[in-house]
């Protein structure tokens, strides 16, 4: 394939793409309607033209039959007044009539063909027309619901499942990290606690000590004075 040929192709489908783009569906079954109503409005002038065709042929028909008897009775009327030559002369009028005669029924009988297929078309392309009018609001209506969806199924794609995920496990890895620090913070207020009382019973201990260190060394009137007050 040429680089013209290919040039010409793209040209030729950007072109159709833009016009399906710009085809408005409801516009376009208005259009045709009135398409069709003026195709018919001509199609009713042609049938007429051919049916006024039609009629003079049969009149020149009429015409040419009524010459010939006309020529046949005064070729007659000749004979009888013995004027052969008069009477020549009526059949010769007689005959070019007869031949006129022919070529007009020819050409009424196939002028008749003519309006009897164009009164056809005119009638299929009237029922086509009624047709189209009943289906209109129905294609519109269709179309209608069509541009509907076609907006639905947007904004739903617009809407991303895996975002929403995304964000949701996001949420989800935000509530996990708040209770994970609420269960640091109880836990460490129950460090604390415990270090207290650890701290407590670690006191104690040192005081038995010393208590049992001054037992030893005989000086535990202070520890026994201590535990008096202590008592108090």
């Amino acid at each position: 394939m040429s680089i013209f040929d290919r040039i010409s192709r793209l040209v030729r489908a950007n072109v159709n793409d833009l016009i399906d783009q710009a085809e408005d569906p409801e516009k376009m079954i208005d259009q045709i309607i009135r398409d069709m109503q003026s195709n018919i409005t001509t199609a009713r002038a042609q049938v007429a033209s051919m049916i006024a065709q039609e009629k003079e042929l049969e009149a020149d028909v009429d015409e040419n039959e009524q010459l010939m008897r006309e020529w046949d009775a005064k070729a007659r009327r000749a004979v009888q007044a013995g004027k052969d030559d008069l009477a020549r002369e009526a059949l010769r009028r007689k005959h070019d009539a007869q031949g006129n005669l022919d070529i007009y029924r020819e050409q009424h009988t196939t002028q008749q063909h003519t309006v009897e297929k164009l009164k056809q078309q005119l009638h299929l392309l009237e029922s086509k027309y009624q047709a189209t009018l009943s289906q209109r609001d129905s294609l519109i209506a269709r179309q209608r619901r069509a541009a509907s969806q076609q907006k639905v199924a947007e904004r739903v794609s617009s809407l991303s499942p895996l975002d929403a995920s995304s964000e949701l496990e996001r949420m989800e890895r935000k509530i996990r990290s708040s209770e994970a620090r609420a269960a640091a913070t109880i836990e460490m207020e129950d460090t604390s606690i415990d270090a207290q009382f650890r701290e407590l019973d670690y006191d104690i201990d040192i005081e038995n000590e010393l208590a049992a260190l001054k037992s030893e060394s005989g000086t535990s009137e202070p520890a026994a004075a201590l535990d008096e007050g202590s008592t108090d």
